[in-house]
């Protein structure tokens, strides 16, 4: 929870705050831009909103962050907020919000599909996420991009009875019922494609659906700073040449959005989503 009385000194006065336990995950600042900006890497409130619907994203950044950093000053009913979770994206894919600590806030996504849904990436285990789920038809897979993601995965599956996949190279960090092997993609179900890319961790996946959205983990991301896609370079951790060959390779798919853990998304038409990507990738080479 929240310490008003270690509120940041650049908050503005008002009711909302951000303490100094905030770890910049920029969440907050993905889901209520109007109330939330950056400052000496942290978020603070920029401006205390005025409007239902700025209030309701402020609350909805107040649940989703990880460390609990983001407090008001009166007694506020954050119901309408919980409730707001999964909340579509596009075409049955959700933000699953209530970002775990334990993944450094890592965004969380729900697929939504006749043949059983999808969790990519475990979020933070809550009653009201788990019923919010449910009402959509609970969880049969859950897709683990890699070791820095998995959050409360073990809570999720006992509540689901859901199947774990990831990749063995990320190692034994879950007992997961599935784990893929090798770099070759593999078909996990109808327009469903799980693609390797060794890079940010050895064995790090992404997941293709549809033909429209790539679920990157930690692997691909938009950069507003930059105004294009990019990958972490100062948190690679196992190879960036080998990040460089997994990007390269992600040029031969289709989609339309990218949805990442880490970072903001990035959603353009297919056509020009390949060219960004393409530009990415040259910019990475020029990095290396």
């Amino acid at each position: 929870m929240a310490d008003v009385n270690r509120a940041l000194d650049g908050n503005v006065g008002g009711n909302f705050f951000v303490d100094d336990s905030c770890i910049d995950c920029d969440l907050c600042r993905q889901i209520a831009p109007d109330t939330f900006v950056a400052q000496a890497g942290q978020s603070v409130v920029s401006l205390q909103p005025a409007r239902g619907a700025q209030t309701l994203q402020a609350q909805m950044a107040l649940v989703t962050c990880p460390t609990g950093s983001i407090g008001t000053r009166e007694t506020t009913n954050l119901k309408a907020a919980i409730c707001s979770f999964p909340k579509e994206i596009e075409d049955g894919v959700y933000f699953c919000g209530f970002a775990s600590r334990h993944s450094y806030g890592a965004s969380s996504y729900l697929i939504v599909r006749p043949e059983g849904n999808v969790l990519v990436d475990s979020p933070r285990f809550t009653s009201s996420l788990a019923q919010g789920i449910n009402e959509l038809g609970g969880i049969s897979m859950m897709f683990l991009t890699h070791r820095d993601d998995v959050a409360d995965h073990d809570k999720f599956h006992d509540y689901f009875g859901c199947d774990r996949v990831i990749h063995r190279n990320e190692g034994r960090v879950v007992p997961a019922e599935r784990v893929l092997e090798g770099r070759a993609p593999v078909a996990l179900g109808e327009d469903l494609t799980a693609v390797p890319t060794p890079g940010h961790t050895r064995g790090h996946v992404v997941l293709h659906y549809k033909d429209q959205f790539l679920f990157t983990g930690d692997h691909l991301a938009w950069s507003p700073r930059y105004e294009q896609l990019v990958a972490f370079r100062e948190q690679n951790w196992y190879s960036w040449p080998e990040t460089i060959k997994s990007m390269a390779e992600l040029t031969g798919y289709r989609f339309e959005w990218v949805l990442p853990g880490h970072g903001r998304p990035a959603h353009f038409r297919a056509d020009i989503m390949s060219t960004k990507l393409a530009e990415c990738v040259a910019w990475m080479k020029q990095v290396a």
